[in-house]
């Protein structure tokens, strides 16, 4: 079947005539002889086509892979911002869809569209690269750059979409269906296998690659941008021998116009006196041909059962901001290999590929073998329970790992841990304003800590009392303090006495399944640390503490350090996902200096392989409501509704990201509650689409085309008392 047929009709004004006249169909675009593919009846401009599509993907997927991490850790905004405006973008690439394709058949036609909106696409992905350099003004600019980036990139990649494909279409024969079929097949190969390609790979420019001693952002946007340039380039060089149907005028308005004439003329001919007609878009039979409403008719039948639809992409679309999210709390190392959080994505276009083939060659054979009739509504139905399943699953792990993290503070708490450096053990007595005992324990010299010790506050911030028994002496101190906070008190020599300082720790998560880490210097010179190609460190002397940094997981047996007089490395180990690190540089043994290491807040626990269910379970929904819903879709709908099917379709999904972005905004609630709403939610529309799908009865599609003359009463007579809107011949 040819999902991109050509529009059969374009509206023509008149005054009213009869509906029986049909407009005539535009005249077709010239039949260019094209080159084939090896003798075969392929030709040789699909190459191109192909090719183009599946670069414009890379650029697409890989860039939207790592996109919430980049409002997380770059541009620093909150996850729920992050999740919000992601999803906006998606809503975004969605909408626009339409505008493209208006465009094409009404005006420019598709390859000058594709053209000319691939260079905006281009330009969206230099203008988000460059958000993406630090060097590059402040965060304030980084924002601006970005969402004018994104902004231009939805435009390109939503105006092209409803445009290669049937561009790819139109170079083919109409006696040549069967290769079409294929091409279309090969087409949707190109799309997955862009997605899985650069959602494997944009993570690891990411994160295997350090710019100014942070992520690399800007590589990750701009390899993208890169195959976007390509996908240009070949796209362009394949000119000469394209088929290139010129604009036939948009379905899509025609429908709308349609929709809206029936609707206006009935509300003003609402008179006792004028015969009720059987369906509302008889009242369109004024203007409109009588084929025409026939098949807006059938196309309302599907819209209608589109309605519940949005819910499902809802929960689809959320692997690459709350699952990304979920998986920087969980440890990526697979024993074999090592994943990025954003990685993980990879998992549903590699998913995709397998089970497209095992469902219809596997399990829909079987269960047809068992006499169940597995109708396309019905596998719809299956897939929206799976996605909630998947769900509920994701609820789960996020339960579990939230059961494996560190305790919070709450209001009026403090988490404090004490680090001995000095020689010998030191007893330490935490005193409240009456001198009262909070925390009394004994410390011995550089005693790696188990955990925080709690302790209350009277209100939001309080003054403690140390009192520090070393030796023989009895040291006081007062440090303040405030609510919810993490802080180390690190006692020290001062000569024959001790002295205390008060450190405030980071709070107790490290971003984006990274490690961070900070020093204290116990040398007397100040020392410059090298962590990543363009960054160093550097920890004041006697007792300095350093900033926390971030990075990548993995082993660091030998760190490049400098002091004004040498050089030398430390060997740092092993440092894993999510664990924060302290590292004590003393210079107690001939070796040179060396670095003691305490991990303060552990490593992620749990494994990243657990969220291989919930994709497993997502990915076969998508595959059994997606694919069947589109294949559903076409055969109920005459051919010149297809491509206003495809735009009603993309606007489902544009939905279900405003749903998500609306929930994220305002919902409030812990991650876990908030994956078990949307399963929720999607059960009771998977309910509710099933009662809609009970009632609905299939028709053929040339059981629209043969009702045309009957359904629709002949308005004969004097046609004076209808208010028409008036047009000129």
């Amino acid at each position: 079947m040819n999902l991109f047929q050509k529009n059969e009709f374009k509206e023509t004004p008149f005054l009213p005539v009869s509906p029986e006249e049909v407009p005539p169909r535009p005249p077709s675009f010239p039949k260019k002889p094209s080159p084939k593919i090896c003798g075969s009846n392929y030709p040789l401009s699909i190459v191109f086509i192909v090719v183009n599509e599946f670069c414009e993907r890379f650029s697409y997927y890989g860039m939207k892979a790592v996109l919430t991490l980049y409002f997380l850790y770059f541009l620093h905004w909150s996850e729920d911002t992050s999740t919000s405006v992601y999803h906006a973008f998606s809503s975004l690439c969605y909408f626009t869809p339409i505008l493209g394709a208006a465009i094409a058949d009404s005006w420019l036609g598709k390859f000058k569209t594709i053209i000319y909106l691939s260079l905006v696409y281009v330009l969206g992905h230099v203008i988000k690269s460059m958000g993406a350099l630090p060097i590059l003004g402040g965060q304030m600019l980084h924002t601006v750059l970005s969402m004018v980036g994104l902004s231009l990139i939805a435009l390109g990649t939503g105006g092209i979409k409803p445009c290669v494909a049937a561009f790819g279409g139109d170079q083919f024969e109409e006696k040549h269906a069967e290769e079409r079929t294929r091409y279309f097949s090969v087409f949707y190969l190109s799309i997955n296998a862009g997605s899985l390609i650069s959602t494997f790979v944009t993570p690891m420019l990411r994160g295997d690659v350090q710019c100014f001693g942070k992520d690399c952002y800007a590589l990750a946007f701009g390899v993208p941008g890169l195959l976007m340039v390509i996908a240009l380039v070949v796209f362009a060089m394949g000119s000469k021998i394209y088929r290139k149907p010129p604009p036939e005028g948009n379905i899509v308005t025609q429908v709308v116009k349609c929709i809206w004439f029936a609707i206006s003329n009935r509300f003003k001919n609402r008179s006792a006196d004028i015969p009720k007609r059987e369906h509302w878009l008889d009242w369109a039979a004024e203007k409109y041909p009588r084929q025409l409403i026939m098949d807006v008719k059938a196309l309302t039948r599907v819209l209608f059962l589109y309605i519940p639809l949005p819910m499902f992409w809802a929960l689809l679309d959320q692997q690459g901001s709350r699952w990304t999210l979920q998986a920087t709390r969980m440890n990526g190392n697979l024993g074999f290999f090592v994943l990025q959080p954003d990685q993980m994505q990879v998992l549903n276009p590699f998913l995709v590929l397998i089970f497209i083939p095992l469902f219809d060659l596997v399990i829909y054979r079987l269960v047809s073998k068992c006499g169940i009739n597995f109708t396309s509504l019905r596998k719809m139905a299956v897939g929206m329970i799976l996605a909630c399943l998947a769900f509920a699953v994701a609820a789960t792990v996020e339960i579990k790992i939230n059961e494996m993290a560190p305790p919070q503070p709450d209001s009026q708490e403090i988490f404090l841990q004490v680090l001995n450096l000095a020689d010998n053990e030191v007893e330490v007595t935490v005193l409240g304003d009456e001198n009262n005992s909070l925390l009394a324990e004994s410390i011995k010299s550089f005693q790696k800590m188990p955990h925080y010790s709690r302790l209350h506050l009277k209100t939001k911030s309080q003054n403690f009392h140390f009192q520090l028994k070393y030796h023989n002496l009895s040291v006081y101190t007062e440090h303040s303090v405030e609510e919810k906070k993490w802080y180390t008190l690190i006692i020290r020599e001062d000569g024959k006495s001790i002295s205390s300082m008060m450190v405030k720790d980071e709070e107790n998560k490290t971003t984006n399944g990274m490690t961070a880490m900070r020093f204290v210097n116990t040398l007397h010179e100040e020392i410059s640390i090298s962590l990543g190609t363009d960054s160093s460190l550097r920890v004041e002397e006697d007792y300095g503490v350093s900033a926390y940094r971030s990075v990548q997981r993995g082993e660091y047996p030998a760190v490049p350090c400098r002091t004004k007089n040498e050089d030398f490395s430390l060997n740092l180990g092993l440092l894993d996902f999510g664990a924060a690190y302290l590292f004590v540089i003393t210079n107690s043994t001939s070796q040179g200096p060396q670095a003691w290491k305490m991990e303060y807040i552990p490593a992620n626990k749990m494994s990243i392989a657990w969220q291989l269910p919930q994709y497993a379970l997502v990915t076969a929904g998508e595959v059994m409501f997606s694919v069947t819903g589109l294949e559903f879709s076409y055969s109920q709908a005459p051919s010149s509704m297809k491509s206003v099917l495809q735009a009603a379709w993309l606007l489902t999904v544009a939905v279900g990201n405003i749903i998500v972005l609306i929930v994220a905004q305002f919902s409030s609630l812990v991650q876990w509650a908030e994956f078990i709403l949307f399963s929720c939610l999607l059960l009771v529309v998977c309910l509710i689409f099933s009662i809609m799908g009970h009632y609905y009865v299939p028709i053929k599609p040339e059981d629209i085309q043969g009702s045309a003359d009957k359904q629709i009463p002949k308005i004969q007579g004097n046609m004076i008392n209808l208010e028409t809107k008036k047009t000129k011949l």
